[in-house]
């Protein structure tokens, strides 16, 4: 199974605008998900899908991904409103969060809602909580992926990264700790590739498809702007999770395609057998 990721759409940033840049760099990473080699089975959009919550920006989001030929299931993040998102994607279930359970077999893809209406930063209170403690509980041998918004991990962009000590962080990884099935934590919010632990469980940020975070590590000071740079011009990302039954493996891409230096021809053959005839 292919699971495909795009994270941090922030459509309708630019208001001034006629053409949405952010739309055609999302719009770029779906051609590719929909026409390249690596079809996914499904896609997720985990929050900031758009820059202001507002209904006309979340019907545009809906409509580009209204022709791809897969399932796409979105969660809210901080600038997205749950009303437009409901709105906009009649089929999400909702029952005053946007939490909900998608069974892909072997494998099930829980999707959590971290929206704190009016902060920029995450929140799982105790009845998402027990939302996902429930969820876990009545499926203990079947494998689950959780998907959220908000990393609850520092990533070291400090600016940016929660108090480890937060309580919606130990409300998520009480429950996470409670249940040895889940085998990933899929977020966004921090418009880089990242890989982390929490609570023993493997931590993967996406990639965002509209422009990226500058890696700096450096403290910044809210009293001294410093010019580092703050956003930066990445071409627009995206992650494919790779399940096979047993592991989940993550890739992070960008669209469109790099320019390809080789191929597999008659020269790329020898190697491509000799590789092959290794792993027996």
């Amino acid at each position: 199974m292919l699971i495909a990721q795009i994270t941090d759409v922030h459509i309708g940033f630019h208001r001034d605008r006629l053409d949405d840049p952010n739309l055609a760099r999302f719009r770029q990473v779906l051609d590719r998900l929909c026409h390249g080699p690596d079809r996914p089975d499904l896609l997720l959009l985990t929050g900031d899908l758009t820059e202001h919550g507002d209904d006309a920006s979340m019907a545009v989001l809906a409509e580009a991904v209204a022709d791809c030929p897969f399932p796409v299931w979105p969660i809210p993040g901080n600038h997205d409103s749950r009303a437009a998102l409901a709105g906009a994607f009649p089929q999400v279930p909702q029952s005053g969060f946007v939490q909900y359970a998608i069974d892909c077999g072997d494998l099930r893809v829980l999707m959590l809602d971290s929206l704190d209406e009016g902060r920029h930063g995450g929140a799982f209170c105790k009845e998402r909580a027990g939302w996902l403690e429930a969820q876990l509980a009545a499926h203990p041998q079947t494998p689950a992926i959780i998907v959220i918004h908000h990393p609850p991990i520092p990533v070291g962009i400090d600016w940016m990264d929660p108090n480890p000590d937060a309580a919606w962080i130990g409300r998520l990884g009480a429950v996470i700790a409670r249940h040895d099935q889940v085998r990933a934590v899929l977020c966004g919010h921090v418009h880089r590739s990242v890989a982390g632990m929490f609570k023993g469980v493997p931590l993967v940020i996406c990639p965002s498809s509209s422009a990226g975070l500058a890696l700096d590590l450096r403290h910044a000071d809210p009293a001294q702007p410093d010019g580092r740079a703050m956003v930066v011009d990445d071409d627009p990302g995206f992650a494919l999770h790779h399940w096979d039954g047993r592991n989940l493996v993550t890739h992070f891409a960008q669209a469109p395609d790099a320019l390809a230096l080789a191929r597999y021809d008659e020269r790329f053959q020898p190697l491509v057998i000799q590789m092959v005839e290794e792993r027996g």
